[in-house]
This record gives C-alpha cells, sequence and structure tokens, in this order.
C-alpha cells in the first residue's frame, strides 16, 4: 500500500482495473459522473466502458446509458461514450461537439435545466433512479472520506443517491489539494430546509471530503491522467474593448457609491472576454476583491497571482493545460485561498442574492428589449446549455451580459428586432455590452431600452435596419409597451438560414 492513495484497507482490496469495473455498470440505467467544465471527471472507465458499449453494438446488443454530470466533462467521457453511441439522455450541461451533432440530429434527447435546481430535482426522483456513481477523487483516506479532485459538481448527490460507487482515483491530482474543498449539501426538503449558513464567500460550513459508506464502494480504479480543457484562444481586441467597457462601469458604480471599493463577489462566465475583463482587473483600481463564482479560470488565476483578488470560491477549475499545470504544482500556495463547493451551494439562488454577486455572462443573441438568448442557435440549434448563467443572472447585484456585436465573419449581428429563443428574460438582463459600448438597462421602459441598445450595442452594418424595424414597430405594432412586428421580428433568422447571412441582398 506504501505506492497508492487508497489508505481504506477494505477499499484496497476492490482496486481493479477499468474494465473490470466498467463490467459492473448495466446497460439501460443511469450513471451519475463527476466532472464539470473539463476537471475532474473520470477518464479511465468512461473509455473502457465505451469500448464495452462498442463490442455489445457489434453484437447486436443496443446498449446505452443515461449520463448525469454536474456540467461539461471531457473526451475521455463524454467523447468517447458519444462516439460510441452509449448515451441516451444527457444532463445538465455538454460542450462536447460529439454530444451536441447528437443532441442537434435527436439523436440523444438532452435535459438542459439550471446547474443548481439539478441536485433537488434528484432528490425528488425526477430524473429517475441513479444506479452508479462514477467518481474521481484525489485519495481515500484511511477512514474511508473521500478526497475531491479538481471538481465537486453533484458528486456528494451522485454518492448518496447511487445503488453502488465506483472511484478513480488519480494521483495525476495534486495531494495539496486536500483540505480545499467545502462540502455541505442542502438535501432537505421543503417545509424542511433551514438558511444556509453562509454569509461571506470565504465562509467554511462543511466537510472538506465526500462521505459515502464505504459499503457501497463496489470499484476502485487508478489513474494517472490530466484534466483536459481546451487552451483558451489569447483575449483578442475585441474582447478587449468589451473588457474596457465594462471596467470603466465598475469603477462609476463605486464613485456613485453603489458598489465598494473592493467590488462586490465576483461572477463569471467561462472564455475569452471574461478572462479579458479578469485580465484587466489586475491593473484596475480595486483591491482586496472576492470571488463567487461557477469555475476558476486563467484569467482568475492570475487575479489571485496579482493579490488583487484575496479568494475565490467556486465549484471547479475551467483552466487551460499550462494553468492547470502549473496550479497543480503550485497547490498548496492556493489551497487557502480557493474554495471548491458543490454546485448547489456555488449557484445557489439564496446565496447569490445575499452575497450580492456581480455576474457576467457570455450570450448568442440579445434583441432591442435585453432578452437573451445563451443556448440556442437560430432558435433550434443546442449550443452547449443554460448553466449557471440563469442563476446568477436572476439573482445578481448587478447581471452584465457581454458578447461581440457581430458573429460568423459579420453574417450575424448579435442584436437583433427579437430572440429566436429566451433563456434571460428582459427583466433579468441590467447591463449589455458589446465592443460598441455598453448599455445600463435599469430603470428604463422597454422603448427606451431598445433606443439605448441600438445606439451603443448594435454594429453600424445592421444599426440602420434595426432602427428602422424599431421606428415602424412603434406606428405599426399591435400594441405600444414593447412594440414589435411578428411577421418580421424572426425574418432575420430566417434570411441567415435561408441564404448564410442576416443582411438583406442588394437591390
Amino acid at each position: 500500500m506504501a505506492n497508492t492513495r487508497v489508505a481504506h484497507p477494505c477499499l484496497h482490496g476492490k482496486i481493479m482495473d477499468a474494465e473490470g469495473a466498467a463490467a459492473l455498470i448495466r446497460p439501460g440505467t443511469a450513471v451519475g459522473m463527476s466532472g464539470f467544465t473539463g476537471a475532474g471527471y473520470p477518464k479511465a472507465v468512461p473509455q473502457a466502458l465505451a469500448r464495452r458499449i462498442e463490442m455489445a453494438h457489434a453484437a447486436g446488443d443496443p446498449f446505452s446509458l443515461k449520463v448525469w454530470t454536474g456540467a461539461s466533462t471531457g473526451p475521455e467521457l463524454d467523447g468517447a461514450l458519444a462516439r460510441a453511441r452509449g448515451i441516451d439522455f444527457r444532463a445538465p450541461y455538454n460542450s462536447d461537439p460529439v454530444v451536441r451533432d447528437q443532441i442537434n440530429r435527436g439523436e440523444l434527447d438532452y435535459c438542459d435545466i439550471h446547474l443548481s435546481e439539478v441536485a433537488p430535482m434528484t432528490l425528488q426522483g425526477f430524473f429517475g433512479p441513479l444506479d452508479t456513481a462514477l467518481i474521481e477523487v484525489t485519495a481515500i483516506r484511511a477512514d474511508g472520506a473521500l478526497v475531491p479532485s479538481s471538481s465537486v459538481g453533484n458528486n456528494q448527490t451522485w454518492l448518496d443517491q447511487a445503488r453502488q460507487v465506483i472511484v478513480e482515483v488519480n494521483c495525476w491530482q495534486a495531494r495539496e489539494m486536500e483540505g480545499m474543498h467545502d462540502i455541505w449539501c442542502c438535501d432537505a426538503l421543503p417545509p424542511n430546509r433551514q438558511p444556509i449558513p453562509l454569509v461571506r464567500a470565504d465562509d467554511r460550513i462543511g466537510s472538506p471530503t465526500f462521505r459515502c459508506d464505504p459499503g457501497k464502494i463496489v470499484a476502485v480504479v487508478e489513474t494517472d491522467s490530466p484534466d483536459r480543457n481546451q487552451a483558451f484562444r489569447k483575449p483578442d481586441e475585441t474582447s478587449h474593448t468589451i473588457a474596457g467597457h465594462i471596467l470603466e462601469f465598475l469603477g462609476h458604480e463605486v464613485r456613485q457609491g453603489r458598489l465598494p471599493a473592493s467590488l462586490l463577489p465576483l461572477q463569471s462566465g467561462v472564455g475569452n472576454i471574461a478572462n479579458a475583463v479578469l485580465t484587466g482587473l489586475i491593473t484596475g483600481p480595486f483591491e482586496g476583491m472576492t470571488a463567487f463564482t461557477e469555475v476558476i479560470q486563467d484569467g482568475m488565476v492570475d487575479l489571485l497571482d496579482s493579490g488583487k483578488l484575496r479568494m475565490a470560491s467556486s465549484t471547479a477549475f475551467s483552466l487551460s493545460p499550462d494553468y492547470a499545470h502549473r496550479l497543480n504544482a503550485e497547490m498548496a500556495r492556493y489551497r487557502d485561498r480557493i474554495v471548491l463547493r458543490p454546485q448547489e451551494i456555488s449557484n445557489h439562488p439564496e446565496l447569490i442574492r445575499r452575497l450580492g454577486c456581480i455576474a457576467m455572462n457570455g450570450l448568442i443573441e440579445a434583441d432591442i428589449y435585453g432578452n437573451v438568448n445563451s443556448t440556442h442557435i437560430m432558435g433550434s440549434r443546442m449550443q452547449n446549455g443554460i448553466g449557471g448563467s440563469g442563476d446568477f443572472a436572476r439573482n445578481a447585484w448587478i447581471s452584465i451580459f457581454m458578447s461581440p456585436s457581430l458573429a460568423k465573419g459579420g453574417a450575424i449581428s448579435t442584436i437583433v428586432p427579437m430572440v429566436s429563443h429566451v433563456d434571460h428574460i428582459d427583466q433579468d438582463v441590467q447591463v449589455l455590452v458589446t465592443e460598441q459600448g455598453l448599455a445600463d438597462l435599469r430603470g428604463l421602459s422597454p422603448k427606451q431600452r431598445a433606443r439605448l441598445i441600438i445606439q451603443r450595442c448594435a454594429h453600424p452594418t445592421f444599426r440602420p435596419m434595426l432602427e428602422d424595424y424599431f421606428d415602424r414597430a412603434c406606428h405599426g405594432a399591435y400594441g405600444f409597451h414593447s412594440p414589435s412586428l411578428p411577421g418580421e421580428a424572426l425574418s432575420w433568422h430566417q434570411r441567415f438560414i435561408d441564404t448564410g447571412t442576416m443582411k438583406p441582398a442588394l437591390a
């Protein structure tokens, strides 16, 4: 046992290879897997399971599974199982391109829900019974406690609800990560729920380890594999411009006395614009900042290193390969400044509202009244899912949505007369930002919002078309509170589907 991280004697006796563990998963059942944005997901057993599924299909056996996770995972999990045609149901968030294609071809049922709601809906039985929990951990202690790895997600719920548990112990994950986690679950349903005893972003209210009856653990698989996230592109000029608008806005809010000098806890979605904002904060005037967010990405690590960010609370890392290896090598230095929590805590509306988070999330498109689509391309084609953006947008102190004003090389305007799918209603969108400018929508009527969004956020290529549409709607709509022309409102999307651009043909 000297070279193992499995210190519990009974569980040491259950160590087996990935193929042996995969053989314990029954066809047609639901498997709750760890993983959140390419961090802390099982890597060996899903690949062995995919090989088993391919062999079953070759023999005429329609082997498939229901896969539940925290959020997106890595290619060794979602990608491997999807290529084997082994997933028939997926929840709650996905970014794998193979899974995405199967969803959009109608070959795979996908349940896209707010991430804070996954654990409560599981407890209420809406997804059905959970047969297997397949969880990656850093180590198993002598007392049987499971030391979490680089994501927490819904793992404690899976461990509690599953009939059987398979554990991957990944020795690539730093041992110094132990003590970073804070596992506290809201497992009581109304009317027996109690307030969550967390009043500051750096409060610790739970346990540093997962609890699990060792008798439920049927297999332990030892691995040594890195998390795999795609490397982020360096923020371009557009991203930096958007970031500049947001930083100027935050400074204005401090000067107006609506934000403290240290800001309020930051929440940031994943991507180049988010990283540009976080990087910009390094040279900004704000000191002693905190974060209460879903994921810690590259820019947030830099912000911690700068000393401007005092601490960060999240449910997972979402790091490029270079940053993942760097953080792993220096984990002891970060352990007391980072807290990883279950996603029902990191995304809980009660806590987001109590702490007063500043939410910054991306979008696919927004309309002139401020409704936001963050999930669907042209109204029908799923991109990734709503993730936690809705948890934060509805409950944040300030809700910011950001995007370049153009997409597809200028063929698409991200500001449109009417969004083709609504994820965030206009009442939940307080600030809209593109590289063209920032529209503060608080306290405005719908028509005031429309004029400001067109003026500040729309690209000059499409701005005259939006002004023309809005002027005609203001004179010819069925009603004039939020005037629209239903027969024309989605014509921009139809034109793109038909011709490959939202721009009208030249007369």
